[in-house]
C-alpha cells in the first residue's frame, strides 16, 4: 500500500487545523470540513481541499480523522457523512470524547464497516503545529499500516494502548494524563493569585524553586502566559479544558473514585469562562480566583 493517502479531517479548530496542515505537508491528499467554514478556509492555501459537507469530505477517503468538540459532536458529524462512507475505511477518532461516548462511536463504526481507531492526542497548539503531538492509539493491528502514515505526519510518537478501539484504552490513558495537566494548571493559577494577593513577586517564587524538585517547565510556561498577557490565541482553550475536566470527573465517579482536584479544576475553568475567558488559554483559570478581573 502506498503511504500517500486521501485523508478527511472533520473539525478544523486549533488541533484539527494543525493536523490537516501537517498531513498536507507530508504529501497526503487532505480534505477538510468544519461547521464554521471560516475556520477551514485558510487551509486551502496549504493544499487542503475544502468540502461543503462531511459527506463530501469523506467520499473515497482512505482515512477519516475526527477532531471535534466532544463525543456527541463526533457522532453527529459522522452521521452526516454516513452516505459516503465506504466499508473498510479507517476512522481515526481523535476527539477527546470520554469513556461514555466510546461505545456509541464504536457501534457506529461497526454498523458502517469502519476500522475504528480510538486515537486522542497529547499536546496543545504549538506541538500540533510542529507535528510533534503524542498519539495515543488503540485499534486493530490489521490495518495499522494505513493509519501509521497519518500518525507519523501529526505526531512525534505513537503509543499503542491496545487492539480494540471500543475498549477505550487510549481514551482512558488520555484522561489520566489530562487530569495531571488540569491539576497543574489549576495549581499554577492559584499560586500566582496568592502571590498577587500577598504582594509577593511571582518571580521570587520561581527563583525559590529553581532547579529543585518543585520546579516545573509547565508551571513557568503557563505562568508566563498570564504574566505577559499572552492568553490568545490559546494553546488549549478554557472552554475545552472545562469539558475535559468534566469528562475526567465523570469517569472517576463511574469507576468509584472521587476526584476532588479535577472537580475543583472544572469549577475554576467554568467560572473563568463565565467571566469572559472561554476562548483564552486555559491558564486564564487564574482569573477565577478573583471576583473582579484583575491585571496579572
Amino acid at each position: 500500500m502506498t503511504d500517500k493517502l486521501t485523508v478527511s479531517v472533520l473539525g478544523t479548530g486549533i488541533m484539527g487545523a494543525a493536523m490537516a496542515r501537517n498531513l498536507a505537508r507530508a504529501g497526503h491528499t487532505v480534505r477538510v470540513w468544519n461547521r464554521t467554514r471560516a475556520k477551514a478556509e485558510p487551509l486551502a492555501a496549504e493544499g487542503a481541499h475544502l468540502a461543503e459537507s462531511p459527506e463530501q469530505a469523506v467520499r473515497d477517503a482512505d482515512v477519516v480523522l475526527t477532531m471535534l468538540y466532544d463525543g456527541p459532536a463526533a457522532l453527529d458529524t459522522m452521521r452526516e457523512a454516513a452516505p459516503a462512507l465506504r466499508p473498510g475505511t479507517a476512522w481515526v477518532q481523535s476527539t477527546t470524547a470520554g469513556i461514555e461516548s466510546l461505545g456509541t462511536l464504536a457501534a457506529f463504526a461497526r454498523e458502517h464497516g469502519l476500522a475504528f481507531y480510538d486515537a486522542p492526542v497529547l499536546g496543545t497548539r504549538q506541538p500540533a503545529e510542529a507535528g510533534q503531538l503524542t498519539v495515543l492509539a488503540a485499534g486493530p493491528a490489521e490495518g495499522r499500516d494505513r493509519v501509521t502514515p497519518v500518525f507519523d505526519a501529526v505526531g512525534a510518537r505513537t503509543v499503542w494502548a491496545g487492539e480494540d478501539g471500543a475498549a477505550g484504552a487510549a481514551t482512558r490513558l488520555k484522561l489520566v494524563a489530562n487530569s495531571w495537566v488540569l491539576a497543574a494548571t489549576a495549581a499554577a493559577g492559584e499560586a500566582l493569585a496568592l502571590a498577587k494577593a500577598l504582594d509577593v513577586d511571582p518571580h521570587g517564587f520561581f527563583d525559590l524553586i529553581a532547579g529543585g524538585p518543585l520546579d516545573m517547565g509547565y508551571l513557568r510556561a503557563k505562568s508566563d502566559l498570564v504574566l505577559d498577557g499572552r492568553l490568545t490565541p490559546p494553546q488549549f482553550a478554557v472552554s475545552t479544558a472545562a469539558k475535559d475536566a468534566r469528562l475526567i470527573v465523570r469517569a472517576g465517579a463511574d469507576h468509584g473514585v472521587r476526584l476532588d482536584v479535577a472537580e475543583a479544576a472544572a469549577a475554576r475553568l467554568e467560572r473563568a469562562a463565565a467571566q469572559g475567558h472561554a476562548d483564552e488559554d486555559m491558564a486564564a483559570a487564574y482569573f477565577a480566583s478573583f471576583d473582579d478581573t484583575p491585571s496579572a
